[in-house]
């Protein structure tokens, strides 16, 4: 994400007119029953993921007179693609978006809310399920849930507590277990946040260990100022702990680049990622490696919720055919198949007993609950965007060394005057 997901600009409509506008206007439905209907996703880079999506759309194909087409582009430039053509009234019928971005695209008016999907769509984690203003216009197969990683042998050999969901490090201990990591001369470092990643991983990594202080990134009474949350004595308190790990040598202000093969080879004691990296932790490791819940500082461990949800575009000039493929689409079989493609947890509890691992009493079913219990979405205000950039550049500079009050009531004046000058996205 940038600046702004609802900012069009030379290089969104280049990026646009690379990989051609093809709207709900190109091959659409005819009355007589035939055509076609356009669906996009940011998956042109991730083949598994793809071909689950492409199963799911040759059954329906296989069904239906109105085929689904599917358009596959590069992550990267995917926003920048969805808002030229929504600018140029060219959007498919059918888009996948990140969580984040889903009030910012229905309060411009890119997205349609989905009817009839209200009862199948309460069996989903809510994380998955994208709502604004008191409806729902996506949802998504499956969640992340983020985690600390480490080995149970370098937590016995160091004589420190394996903490459970019940009962997860404090501050304190967490402290101490850095120390003592860093202390054994073994690692590198004690541990690696991938502070080396950019963009949307900022907010979601980072905001919840503020979240878990008591700060947050607005207050969400109202979503109208972000004074006193992200710049309060809590806020305050975030920043100084997580510039202190970079000083006290526990983690690298900027990481390196492949995060989980340096922990496997030992450059690092302890890892904290998401539940992708599981399984292949898992593979290398065996029953030595750990998936523990992040820390508690101060009120509870906490975890981002929300990843890539699916929707149906405003301008769709067939929206029941658009419909009809997110309902045949949201089926537990097809929820079980994507989870298990990205390896990621299952949104629902049905299909998770045909992904593996994720199961009762499977090895990953401890990230459902993770994600059940800890996970809070990103502020769900069209005003996300531009939150989620300030934060991010707000959160950078305190990890290089600048003066964390100095910054965050910046970026509080910042926020406050974007909700402002856009009337609160009312």
């Amino acid at each position: 994400m940038r600046k702004s997901a609802l900012t069009v600009g030379v290089a969104a409509l280049a990026a646009a007119a690379l990989f051609g506008l093809a709207g709900c206007a190109k091959g659409s439905a005819s009355a007589s029953g035939g055509g076609t209907v356009t669906l996009w996703t940011h998956n042109a880079g991730n083949a598994a993921e793809l071909g689950a999506i492409e199963a799911i759309v040759k059954d329906f194909n296989a069904q239906s007179k109105v085929k689904i087409e599917v358009q596959a582009f590069p992550q990267d430039s995917y926003n920048q693609s969805v808002t030229a053509a929504a600018a140029s009234k060219k959007l498919p019928c059918i888009l996948d978006s990140d969580g984040p971005n889903i009030p910012a695209w229905a309060w411009a008016g890119y997205l349609a809310p989905l009817t009839g999907m209200d009862s199948t769509l309460s069996k989903f984690l809510p994380s998955t399920v994208g709502k604004y203003d008191g409806k729902i216009y996506s949802y998504g197969y499956y969640d992340v849930a983020l985690a600390m990683f480490t080995r149970k042998t370098t937590l016995d050999s160091l004589g420190l507590r394996i903490p459970t969901i019940d009962k997860p490090w404090t501050e304190a201990e967490f402290a101490d277990v850095l120390a003592k990591l860093k202390a054994s001369g073994k690692f590198e470092y004690a541990a690696d946040f991938s502070t080396s990643s950019t963009g949307e991983w900022w907010p979601y990594a980072y905001s919840p260990f503020l979240q878990s202080f008591g700060g947050d990134l607005i207050d969400r009474d109202g979503y109208k100022t972000a004074d006193g949350v992200l710049n309060g004595p809590a806020a305050i308190s975030w920043a100084k702990w997580f510039r202190s790990l970079v000083t006290d040598g526990y983690i690298a202000g900027k990481s390196g680049t492949d995060q989980q093969a340096d922990f496997i080879n030992g450059k690092t004691g302890l890892i904290y990622a998401g539940s992708w990296a599981a399984a292949p932790l898992k593979a290398k490791l065996g029953s030595d490696v750990l998936f523990l819940p992040t820390v508690d500082l101060g009120n509870g461990p906490k975890i981002g919720g929300g990843s890539w949800q699916w929707a149906m575009s405003q301008t769709c000039s067939d929206p029941k055919t658009a419909l009809a493929y997110l309902k045949f689409a949201a089926q537990d079989k097809y929820v079980a198949a994507v989870a298990k493609a990205t390896q990621n947890i299952p949104a629902t509890e049905t299909a998770s007993a045909d992904v593996p691992g994720y199961g009762p009493g499977g090895d990953m079913q401890i990230f459902r609950q993770f994600s059940e219990k800890f996970a809070v979405l990103r502020p769900p205000t069209p005003g996300y965007t531009f939150i989620s950039t300030t934060f991010t550049t707000a959160a950078q500079n305190i990890l290089n060394g600048a003066d964390p009050k100095q910054e965050l009531d910046q970026a509080v004046k910042d926020i406050d005057n974007n909700q402002k000058q856009n009337n609160y996205y009312k």
